[in-house]
């Protein structure tokens, strides 16, 4: 019948030789110069221990379904647990000629428990839906990482926020002071986009979390496998239900190298503000030694090349996350080799923004705030409560339209005299409306940020809640990922 496996399964194909690893199609090796160009194994080296996983139950399947004898697949499982001890101990060579990591496995393999034995271990699957397994298998693992990273640099926005909860900076649009805001309230402004963050990465991991192998090359395997079995060792909730599109999309890669992407944004903008509140203009920040560097002609100086660098290495994660776009954009179903092109980038992506994440945790939970010199700022700004003049002629019944207007030209004959909206009289103020009453006299900082108290103020009470609330969605979102 179409669906019997081939005859003979028992018998092994011969185990690839570095002289033709192609086998009988080939006549001779690639030139050497071919052999360099297209050799991964320097970059996806990192793969070899999920390779070796999906190797394992890959031969435990082969036994269960009578594939394979169970004495053949019991030699594998123990030649491919030697193989991981040499590559973790450093033993293991690299040789350009066996292309990339799982060539390198199946090759040492073969001398370990022979051709017969390993040969028999590439039953029933392709190197395209074995790549497709072990990329699938660091990705998942790659998210994990990111989100529990993501978590620890909230609690470290967290942390500085509850040791700063009354200081009081200017808030800015354009890059100009436009109203007095809590310190707090603009950290956890960063604490919500990393939260979205770590839902972005919690959401990609259900489509990435899809067993491919049994897919073959591309038509599926041409034997009784049991691919849910093999799904349930690997940790897999599904499989995948295309063979074609199993072997030839990494739309899963896209959507982490688009998360961390994002997530990189985030953090550059908030690298962008520490660089500038530890500057000397700004002063409201103070990195620790631990995290500043000095110069190397200017004794004085502390540089914050950490939030620098950071913000830096976000262009290198968007570019993959372009480059990887470019690379998919035109392919042909089903594997190309091109395909080979998405792991440096993924790698990279991966390694930079766990780097990233961690050493801006570390920043941040050692950085000191400066109250005094926030509140400086905040009060020598004769027009910072602007906003909160307009809004009390709202109130008054004025249309906020008009009581802009009035305030602005209020403003321009401020400037004209050199003083601040705080040091008009209340005579001052009704000669721009009569509306004005003797409460509107000398308003401060502490009356602007309390009328903003509606749920996502800057009221001072409406802040802590939202620091209380933060806190317990971290406790809950870390008790789910225990569970998961």
């Amino acid at each position: 019948m179409a669906n019997d496996p081939p005859p003979n399964p028992e018998t092994p194909s011969p185990a690839p030789q570095p002289s033709s690893i192609w086998g009988g199609r080939f006549d001779g090796s690639p030139d050497e110069l071919v052999q360099s160009y297209t050799a991964s194994i320097t970059t996806d080296l990192l793969l070899y221990r999920h390779d070796i996983d999906g190797s394992r139950a890959h031969a435990r399947m082969l036994a269960a379904q009578d594939i394979i004898a169970a004495d053949d697949a019991a030699a594998l499982i123990t030649g491919l647990d030697q193989v991981q001890r040499e590559i973790q101990d450093g033993d293991f060579a690299l040789r350009n000629e066996l292309e990339d990591i799982h060539m390198h496995i199946e090759t040492r393999l073969a001398e370990i428990v022979g051709d017969d034995i390993a040969g028999r271990l590439h039953t029933a699957r392709s190197r395209n839906d074995q790549v497709a397994l072990d990329t699938r298998m660091f990705v998942r693992d790659a998210i994990v990482q990111a989100v529990g990273a993501l978590r620890g640099l909230q609690v470290a926005l967290l942390n500085l926020a509850d040791a700063n909860p009354t200081v009081v900076m200017p808030g800015y649009t354009h890059l100009q002071r436009a109203q007095p805001v809590l310190f707090a309230h603009v950290l956890l402004a960063y604490f919500e986009m990393l939260d979205r963050d770590a839902a972005r990465f919690v959401d990609a991991f259900e489509r990435t979390d899809v067993m491919p192998l049994g897919s073959a090359a591309l038509a599926g395997a041409a034997y009784p496998i049991d691919r849910q079995a093999v799904a349930r060792e690997l940790g897999f909730q599904d499989i995948s239900r295309n063979s074609i599109d199993a072997v030839a999309d990494r739309d899963f890669i896209l959507e982490y190298q688009s998360a961390a992407a994002i997530g990189m944004v985030h953090i550059s903008r908030l690298c962008e503000d520490l660089v500038l509140w530890s500057s000397a203009e700004f002063g409201f920040l103070r990195f620790s030694d631990q995290y500043a560097t000095g110069s190397s002609i200017m004794p004085q100086k502390r540089n914050p090349d950490v939030a620098e660098l950071a913000r830096g290495k976000t262009g290198r994660v968007v570019g993959h996350l372009m480059a990887l776009l470019m690379t998919l954009k035109g392919l042909p179903l089903a594997y190309n080799r091109d395909l080979q092109e998405d792991k440096p980038g993924l790698f990279d992506t991966v390694e930079t923004l766990i780097s990233t994440l961690m050493v801006m945790r570390g920043a941040l939970l050692t950085a000191t705030c400066n109250g005094d010199r926030a509140r400086r700022a905040v009060e020598s700004d004769p027009f910072i409560l602007a906003t909160d003049y307009a809004d009390y002629l709202a109130r008054k019944g004025l249309p906020f339209r008009e009581a802009h207007h009035v305030i602005g030209a209020l403003v321009r004959s401020c400037e004209e005299r050199d003083c601040g909206l705080s040091a008009l009289t209340l005579t001052d103020l009704q000669a721009a409306s009569p509306l004005f009453q003797a409460d509107a006299v000398g308003m401060t900082v502490e009356d602007a940020l309390a009328a903003r108290d509606v749920p996502g103020g800057t009221a001072p009470r409406r802040v802590a809640q939202a620091l209380q609330e933060a806190r317990q969605r971290i406790d809950v979102a870390d008790r789910n990922d225990a569970k998961a």
